[in-house]
């Protein structure tokens, strides 16, 4: 049995929120975005070590909601298992001199990521 048989869904039968449009026939999924809890719970870190972080510069966030939640990108579990090594060996204010000139993804130039 053929994939559309085995419920696939093809590219003519997609909604609009299945994808956005790149192009005819193709589509670009939108990166996703996750909310505290959820990096909460994937990370096993606390809601209060991502504010703490996230006000030390470490990490930032991608978006906000309308109603004023952090959402952060995908990127986020990177930084934060590159801190998690990091603090075997570095203290949080040496950690921070280490990443201050990396850049967050996202950005669009290297100078935002200094920005306060």
């Amino acid at each position: 049995m053929g994939l559309a048989s085995a419920g696939a869904v093809s590219p003519a039968n997609r909604s609009r929120r299945d994808c956005l449009p790149d192009g005819p026939g193709r589509c670009t999924i939108p990166p996703k975005l996750y909310r505290v809890q959820e990096v909460v719970w994937h990370t096993g870190l606390s809601r209060k070590t991502l504010h703490n972080y996230a006000v030390m510069g470490l990490i930032r966030e991608h978006t906000w909601t309308p109603g004023g939640h952090r959402l952060f990108d995908e990127s986020v579990f990177e930084r934060l298992h590159r801190i998690g090594e990091l603090k075997k060996t570095h203290r949080l204010a040496e950690i921070r001199s280490l990443m201050a000139g990396e850049t967050f993804a996202g950005d669009l130039s290297g100078a935002a990521a200094g920005a306060t």
